[in-house]
């Protein structure tokens, strides 16, 4: 791939890491303020809706934290000479692809056949 458009993904990956840290830093931050208004004293509708939305706080963040990594091996990937290049069959992302998608290590062929054979999608909602 050109160096030009590996400096293009580089970028976009770069700024898709700074918004997902911050996500990050903000749900560990709503986490430690949703335990540290904790004053002891509540009844079951209470509990069961901060137990909610902590676990969806801990989703979100767990989400993430995985996109997070996603992005590192991206960046990895264009620092080693193989971003771009599905990591199944070697051919050539297509940017079409890389621009939905600039963490992709498959091509549109390769991640279905890895979805299906797997029964489920790797970057699918938990």
């Amino acid at each position: 791939m050109e160096a030009e458009k590996l400096a293009h993904y580089r970028e976009i990956l770069t700024r898709q890491l700074r918004q997902h840290s911050e996500i990050v830093r903000e749900n560990q931050s709503d986490a430690l303020e949703m335990a540290a208004a904790d004053d002891g004293v509540k009844d079951v509708a209470d509990m069961s809706v901060q137990d909610v939305s902590q676990e969806i706080e801990y989703r979100l963040s767990e989400r993430a934290s995985q996109t997070i990594a996603d992005i590192d091996q991206a960046l990895l990937r264009i620092d080693e000479g193989s971003y771009g290049v599905c990591g199944r069959c070697g051919k050539d992302i297509p940017e079409r692809r890389l621009e939905a998608l600039p963490t992709a290590r498959y091509d549109a062929e390769c991640q279905t056949l890895i979805e299906q054979s797997s029964g489920e999608d790797e970057h699918a909602t938990l």
